[in-house]
Formats: structure tokens, C-alpha cells, sequence
């Protein structure tokens, strides 16, 4: 037998899950003004080098690279930005006026120990406004985001903020974490003794050092002027709002494009990865990528945490089911109540037997396919033109003429 690959799930009972958390985050981004955009799920190499960054986890030790047939170095996109902002520069969007606002959804791709909340192939919902430097827009996007966990019933998260300054002040910063480290060195675990040297900020959401940085320089001291107010503006702007939040100077993403404000949604009850989603401002990130200057901010959920911290709550939704079953009493009815549901397809989700089930066999497998109805096919019914319309919860039944049906299963 051949089995999934470790690191991937197969989605079969639950895909009407995926399909409800998708539909309402869509919903909520559409109402705030956001489009869909559709990237490729392998890009050029080159593209996450240059964008997410060379010395970052991601990039170093955890993407899925590989040389095509033309000789080329492909990837499998391990997140959503670059590539939104490829296609932004690619397609020149900025001719269509800013800001552009972008939603995306889809399967992302690392190599990572698979765990709980952590898989090889996952999948991201996410967001990028495009072209607003001002801390509103990220305000914007932050208040969009929680709209989508309320939008699925989501309570008990918690948003973490920071910021990380920018070119001007963090040079300073990052100078004043390396002297701070430079003695606990020896006490670091072997990833952060590199990471010391190539990207400094990562040692700070570590989770094996977790203690040395509760003692670390904390980089709102080191804010530059402009940096500062940017962050004491979205402070503000979030308390008009009344939306509850925690200044954490860990959080500092594991990116190397984010600039100025960076955060995360926490849900505490799930442990070591409990980031459900997250994001903040990379305002030079497309002119990294050969665009011209242009300030961004975004977010992504993962959706496979979402769905572990809805079972945590108990709030999955009772899954639809379908709406009519309709039931031959016998063979000689199938064909009519085929003829039926294919009438009734146009304005139902309807399901028929096809296996030659009895009468009782056909009211347990409506069962199991948790119909709302029943609607049932007899020489009598056929004679007379009036259809036996049983409700599956109330156990009430009517018989009806076909044209009254749709108005009873619609009311």
C-alpha cells in the first residue's frame, strides 16, 4: 500500500469544515474591500531568497527546493507575501491605483517536524493591503483579522504587537542583542549559536532559550522618532477601537521583510504553537523584489490551528448535510426519483439511492447523510401527482404536488 507523505493529511470527512472557515473568511474580506488573488504553488527560488530572506529558518533549512527540467531552482511557496508581491510588481497593479487590497488562500509548504498544529503541507488564509504607509492601514488589517476569528465563533485569542523599527534604528538595536548574548552563548541550543550570527532578532522567539530573552534589550527602547510614533499611533488607533491587545517584544516574526509593526493572534490553550496567525508591515519588500518603493502590511491564519483551537472551544458548526433524499418504495419508482432529484438539484443539494437499497436502507443512509428532508416516490404518488414530504427532525409529514415541494423545503 502507498501512504501520504509525512507531514500531509488527507481531508475527507472534515472538508465541509474547511469550506465553512473559507467561506466566512472570504465574506469578511470581501465586506472590507478585499479581492482574490490566485499565485502559482511553486515560484522561482530566487523569489523567496530575495523576499522572505537568505538567512532566515525558512529559507536555510525548511523549503521544498528543487532543480526543474530546464535547470531551473523551484520552490514550493513556504508563505504568501512574496509571491502576492511578485504578482503585484509582475502585473504592474499599481497602475490600477493604490491601495490594492489582495486576499489569498491556499496550501503553503516547509519542512518541519510534523506535530500538532505543525505540518509539512498546511494552508494559510491571508491578506496584504498594498501601498499605505500610515499606522491606520494597519489598524485596517488588524481589525479585519479579528473580524474573520469572530466570524467563526473564535473567543478565546489573544493579539500580541510590537514593533521592529526599521533601516534608521534597528542596526542599533540588533547591535545591543548581540552584546547581551554574547556571553550566553555557551547556553544556547545549537540553532540560535547560528542564528546569533545571521539573524540575531530570532533569538528571541526561541522557544528552547525562552528565558535569556526575558532579560534581553527590548527594542521599543531603541525606536527612532518616527518609528516610535508610527507605534504609539496604532497603540492609540487600538484603543479607540476597543480592541485588547499586549505589547510583546518577542514578537518579532520570522521574516526578514517585516518592518515597523509586527503581531501575532496567541491561543494559549494550544500549547507550544500557539500562533494562530499574524503578520505586520513590509514596507520594502517589493522594491526588493525590483518593484519601485511601496509601503504593504498583511496577515495570514493558519487553518489547520484554527480548526484545532474551534474543537478546543467546541464551536465546529453541525455539518449541512444535504437537503432532500429522495426514496424510491421500489424499483419500479428509481427512475422517477431520479427524474426527481434531478429536478430538484437546481435549487437543493439532493442525493438519491443508487445501490439498490430497500426502503429501510434508504431511510438510514438519509439518515447518514444528515438530509432534511425525505421525499418519498410510490406507484401511488406517481398515480395521484402527491409526493409523501417527511421533515427528518420533527418526523412531520405532508403529502404535497411537486410544484408545492420547493416552497416547503425553502420555507
Amino acid at each position: 500500500m502507498i501512504s501520504r507523505i509525512k507531514g500531509t493529511e488527507d481531508t475527507i470527512e472534515e472538508s465541509w469544515l474547511w469550506e465553512w472557515i473559507e467561506e466566512r473568511f472570504k465574506g469578511v474580506a470581501t465586506n472590507f474591500g478585499f479581492t482574490q488573488i490566485r499565485t502559482p504553488t511553486f515560484e522561482a527560488t530566487e523569489l523567496f531568497d530575495r523576499g522572505v530572506g537568505n538567512e532566515t529558518d525558512i529559507v536555510q533549512k525548511e523549503m521544498y527546493t528543487f532543480e526543474d527540467k530546464g535547470g531551473r531552482s523551484i520552490t514550493l511557496r513556504p508563505e504568501g507575501t512574496a509571491p502576492v508581491m511578485r504578482a503585484f510588481i509582475e502585473h504592474n497593479l499599481s497602475s490600477k491605483g493604490l491601495p490594492q487590497k489582495l486576499f489569498y488562500y491556499g496550501p503553503m509548504f516547509r519542512y518541519e517536524k510534523p506535530q500538532s498544529g505543525r505540518l509539512r503541507e498546511f494552508h494559510q488564509f491571508g491578506a496584504e493591503l498594498i501601498g499605505s504607509a500610515l499606522p491606520i492601514a494597519d489598524v485596517f488589517v488588524i481589525s479585519m483579522a479579528i473580524e474573520m476569528l469572530n466570524s467563526v465563533g473564535l473567543t478565546n485569542f489573544k493579539l500580541k504587537i510590537n514593533s521592529t523599527g526599521d533601516e534608521n534604528c534597528r542596526p542599533e538595536y540588533v547591535k545591543a542583542l548581540k552584546d547581551y548574548y554574547r556571553d550566553l552563548l555557551p547556553k544556547l541550543c545549537d540553532d540560535c549559536k547560528v542564528r546569533y550570527e545571521r539573524n540575531v532578532l530570532r533569538l528571541l522567539d526561541c522557544k528552547k532559550d525562552a528565558e535569556y530573552a526575558k532579560d534581553a534589550p527590548k527594542i521599543t527602547d531603541y525606536l527612532c522618532n518616527d518609528c516610535k510614533t508610527h507605534f504609539d499611533t496604532l497603540k492609540r488607533y487600538l484603543d479607540e477601537l476597543d480592541i485588547e491587545y499586549e505589547v510583546d517584544p518577542s514578537i518579532v516574526r520570522g521574516l526578514d521583510y517585516y518592518t515597523r509593526t509586527v503581531f501575532e493572534f496567541k491561543y494559549p490553550a494550544l500549547g507550544a504553537q500557539d500562533a494562530i496567525g499574524g503578520g505586520g508591515r513590509y514596507d520594502r519588500l517589493i522594491e526588493e523584489l525590483g518593484g519601485s518603493k511601496t509601503p504593504s502590511v498583511g496577515f495570514a491564519f493558519g487553518i489547520e490551528r484554527i480548526i484545532l483551537a474551534l474543537k478546543m472551544e467546541n464551536k465546529i458548526p453541525e455539518s449541512k448535510g444535504i437537503d432532500i433524499y429522495v426514496i424510491a418504495v421500489d424499483d419500479a419508482q428509481r427512475m422517477e426519483s431520479l427524474k426527481i432529484a434531478k429536478a430538484l438539484s437546481k435549487f437543493f443539494r439532493v442525493d438519491v439511492d443508487i445501490m439498490g437499497r430497500n426502503l429501510k436502507g434508504q431511510f438510514s443512509q438519509a439518515s447518514k447523510e444528515n438530509a432534511r428532508f425525505v421525499i418519498v416516490i410510490g406507484e401511488e404518488e406517481i398515480k395521484e401527482g402527491l409526493y409523501t414530504v417527511k421533515n427528518m427532525k420533527s418526523g412531520e409529514q405532508k403529502r404535497v404536488r411537486f410544484s408545492d415541494i420547493i416552497e416547503m423545503v425553502k420555507a
